[in-house]
C-alpha cells in the first residue's frame, strides 16, 4: 500500500548511481523499489531502468539518453546518489552539479568505510573532493559491517557469515536513506546567479595539476579574467568547495580540465552546475579516452560529460580559439 505524501504529480525522487556493473544497478533497484513502497512508482526515477537503455533505440543513443536524464533532472523532489570508494562515478557527480544547482535537495549515501582528506593533519572528509561534501543537504554513512548473526547454519562457512554481515549493513544503509529521503525540504526556488561577462572559472585535473598554469594563461591572453579553485587550498575545504560552487555559476564560462582515468569528480560536479545554470563549458582533454557500449556511439569516458560541454578541447591553441568565439 503507498501513501499519498501530497507531491505534485510531477514531482520525482531521482536515484543516481554508477551504471556500469549489475551489482552497482542491483543496489540502486533495491533502494528504488524500498522508496517505491513509500512513495509510489510514479514519484521514482531509476537511470537505465525507467530510460530503457537497453532496448532503447534512437539514431544517436548517447545524446538521447541525455537529453531524456537532463529533462528529468529539470523536475525533481530530491536526488539520491550512491556514492562508494575514491574513484566516484563522473555522471552521477555531474548530476549532483545539476540538482545543486536548481535548488533540488541532495542526499548522498555511501558504505564506505574509508575518509578522505587533501592533507595528513587536514579535515576529514566523507567523500574525496570537498565539493561533494558541501553539495550534499544530507549524507548517510554506514561504514562498519552489520553484526555477526546470533544462529549459524550448520555447515555455514566463514564467506557465508560475511555475506550476511555485508547485507546487514546494506539495508540499514538503505532503510535510513529511505527514511532521510522522505524527511529532506522541498526544493528551493531556483535563483539565476549573476553571470560576470568576461570571467572564466579553470577547474584544474588532480592528474595533470601542472596543466592549469597554461590554461589560465591562455585564457588570459584571450582577454578574460580568471578565477582559480579556493578548496585545495583553504583552511576550510567544504566552505572553499560553497565558494568554487558559487563561482563556477556566476561566471560566463567553465573551462574544465578533465585529463585523466575518469573526469574527475569536482570537474563533473561543477559541469553539471554550470549546465544547470546556464554556463557556457569547455572539457580541456588532450588525450582523451572513449567509452563503448552495444548500441550508442562511442562517448568520451561518460555521456552526461560529452553532452553537456558546449566544446572538447586537445590543446591551448583550441583554448585561446574558444574563448574567443
Amino acid at each position: 500500500m503507498t501513501h499519498d505524501w501530497g507531491f505534485p504529480q510531477v514531482s520525482v525522487f531521482y536515484v543516481a548511481h554508477r551504471l556500469f556493473a549489475a551489482h552497482d544497478r542491483a543496489l540502486a533497484a533495491t533502494l528504488a523499489d524500498r522508496l517505491a513502497a513509500k512513495v509510489g512508482t510514479e514519484h521514482v526515477f531509476l537511470p537505465f531502468c525507467d530510460t530503457d537503455e537497453e532496448d532503447l533505440v534512437a539514431e544517436v543513443k548517447g545524446q538521447r539518453l541525455f537529453e531524456l536524464d537532463r529533462e528529468r533532472l529539470g523536475r525533481l523532489r530530491a536526488m539520491v546518489a550512491l556514492l562508494h570508494g575514491p574513484s566516484l562515478d563522473d555522471g552521477v557527480c555531474m548530476e549532483i552539479g545539476y540538482a545543486v544547482a536548481s535548488g533540488i535537495p541532495v542526499l548522498l549515501l555511501s558504505t564506505d568505510f574509508q575518509s578522505y582528506s587533501l592533507t595528513e593533519d587536514g579535515p576529514l572528509l566523507d567523500f574525496p573532493d570537498p565539493l561533494i561534501q558541501a553539495a550534499a543537504t544530507r549524507v548517510i554513512r554506514v561504514p562498519r559491517l552489520g553484526p555477526p548473526s546470533s544462529s549459524h547454519e550448520q555447515d555455514a562457512t566463514g564467506y557465508a557469515e560475511f555475506l550476511s554481515r555485508n547485507r546487514a549493513q546494506t539495508d540499514t544503509a538503505l532503510d535510513a536513506a529511505v527514511a532521510a529521503l522522505l524527511d529532506l525540504p522541498t526544493p528551493a526556488p531556483r535563483v539565476k546567479a549573476h553571470s560576470k561577462t568576461g570571467q572564466v572559472y579553470v577547474e584544474r585535473s588532480p592528474y595533470e595539476a601542472q596543466e592549469s598554469d597554461r590554461l589560465a594563461r591562455a585564457c588570459l591572453d584571450a582577454g578574460h579574467e580568471v578565477v582559480l579553485p579556493r578548496r585545495f587550498d583553504s583552511i576550510d575545504p567544504v566552505t572553499g568547495a560553497l565558494e568554487d560552487l558559487a563561482a563556477v555559476r556566476g561566471a560566463s564560462r567553465l573551462l574544465a580540465d578533465v585529463s585523466g582515468p575518469e573526469t574527475p569528480p569536482g570537474a563533473a560536479l561543477l559541469i553539471g552546475a554550470a549546465l544547470a545554470s546556464g554556463v557556457r563549458i569547455a572539457a580541456f582533454h588532450p588525450r582523451p579516452t572513449y567509452t563503448h557500449a552495444p548500441g550508442r556511439e562511442p562517448n568520451r569516458r561518460n555521456l552526461m560529460i560529452q553532452y553537456a560541454a558546449h566544446a572538447h578541447l586537445a590543446d591551448t591553441e583550441a583554448v585561446q580559439s574558444w574563448m574567443t568565439s
